[in-house]
């Protein structure tokens, strides 16, 4: 005798990227593009701080301790631009906050990268408009409506 399922229970569930069982949404392009653009610069703070560690370690810096450190740190703040990319392609509602912070930190780091000046000039510029583009496409209310936040919305 075969178990039949309860007639209100739906018949397939879709699985999304981390085969949970939720229901897959559709994002639309805007946070899509913000979740890559926040990811490329978690990628972006952990391959200095790789370089960082292995100059600390392989190379010749003038302080080999202050290097890996500096690399361990970039390793860690890369974690959270990194994560909130994630929370973002999967349409989690915390995710925004931590990536609208990131943005905010990348701001002065691209203004103290601005006035060193040189070849820094241009990956200042770079940085900034990545972090203004990435905080207008987390404040566009199709972003906010996909992620279930907006005007009257209660927080959970």
């Amino acid at each position: 005798m075969s178990k039949k399922p309860a007639s209100n229970a739906p018949a397939t569930e879709a699985t999304g990227a981390t085969g949970t069982g939720a229901a897959a949404v559709a994002l639309p392009g805007r946070l899509t593009a913000a979740a890559v653009l926040t990811a490329l610069e978690g990628l972006a703070l952990a391959g200095l701080g790789v370089y960082m560690l292995f100059v600390g370690i392989a190379g010749d810096p003038d302080s080999p301790q202050q290097a890996e450190t500096g690399g361990v740190t970039l390793l860690a703040l890369a974690a959270l631009p990194l994560i909130a990319a994630r929370g973002l392609r999967l349409g989690r509602r915390w995710s925004r906050g931590p990536a609208l912070i990131t943005q905010l930190m990348a701001l002065p780091v691209a203004w103290t990268l601005w006035t060193t000046g040189g070849a820094m000039a241009a990956a200042a510029v770079g940085l900034a408009l990545a972090a203004v583009a990435v905080v207008a496409l987390l404040v566009n209310p199709t972003a906010t409506e996909a992620l279930g936040i907006g005007p009257g919305e209660r927080t959970r």
